[in-house]
């Protein structure tokens, strides 16, 4: 099957290695992967602050890049429920539109979900070897369904050892413009999810959305902790650390 990656802008500019991660996974499981040069934004800052004009450009441009594809898979399920959810909503007034991004958005997953739902992949390269924890991003839990996914695939590393934290399904406090617009707010929510996580008493928090990543890494670190680390289940997944 012919996959269309999108990468994400924030994977793109901050940690490309997520990426490549996802690459080699899609092709552990047989897909052909391609990965459109010109891809850039999903449109869900403009999205969620109102503008849903830039959003919609932006949408069109994803619709163009990879409507050929046979799925559209992305590692983060703020982006993939961006496609997903609300593209829909985004093309609503223009009829000629609207069935376009409806299969457009039909066929996006968030990258475990497609592994485990639609790839079937049955063993992963990586071999890490310790104790984690799984935070659920907002987006992909509630928008998406993913849950049982990343943990299923998890399960699959021999050398791994989950111990779930306490509110594991709360928000980390990022929420993209939320941390901006409500500071304080935003780092009360991140320092009780890392303290979850400390409580956890692990060698890292995995999770499959950069932005909490960025944000809870960020926290920990100004909390004192030096030594767990953060990284993206694609990473884990693929041995890529």
């Amino acid at each position: 099957m012919r996959v269309g990656l999108f990468v994400t802008c924030l994977v793109d500019l901050m940690r490309p290695r997520i990426g490549f991660s996802a690459i080699r996974l899609l092709e552990a499981a047989g897909c052909e992967v391609v990965v459109p040069a010109t891809q850039t934004c999903c449109g869900q800052p403009g999205y969620n602050s109102g503008d849903r004009a830039s959003a919609l450009a932006l949408a069109k441009k994803v619709l163009a890049e990879f409507e050929a594809c046979d799925y559209v898979v992305v590692p983060s399920g703020s982006c993939a429920g961006m496609i997903r959810v609300d593209y829909a909503d985004l093309a609503k007034d223009e009829p000629g539109l609207t069935c376009r991004m409806e299969k457009l958005s039909a066929k996006t997953y968030e990258l475990t979900d497609f592994l485990v739902n639609i790839a079937r992949l049955e063993r992963v390269p990586g071999d890490f070897q310790g104790r984690i924890t799984y935070h659920d991003s907002c987006a992909g839990l509630r928008e998406l369904g993913v849950k049982a996914q990343p943990r299923a695939l998890l399960a699959k590393m021999p050398g791994v050892a989950l111990s779930e934290m306490p509110g594991a399904e709360e928000c980390c406090g990022f929420g993209g413009a939320f941390s901006v617009k409500f500071g304080e707010i935003s780092a009360a929510i991140a320092e009780k999810k890392c303290a979850g996580i400390l409580a956890a008493d692990v060698d890292a928090v995995v999770l499959g959305d950069l932005g909490c990543m960025l944000n809870i890494e960020g926290k920990l670190r100004r909390m004192g902790d030096e030594k767990t680390r953060v990284l993206h289940v694609a990473e884990i997944l693929a041995g890529d650390l």
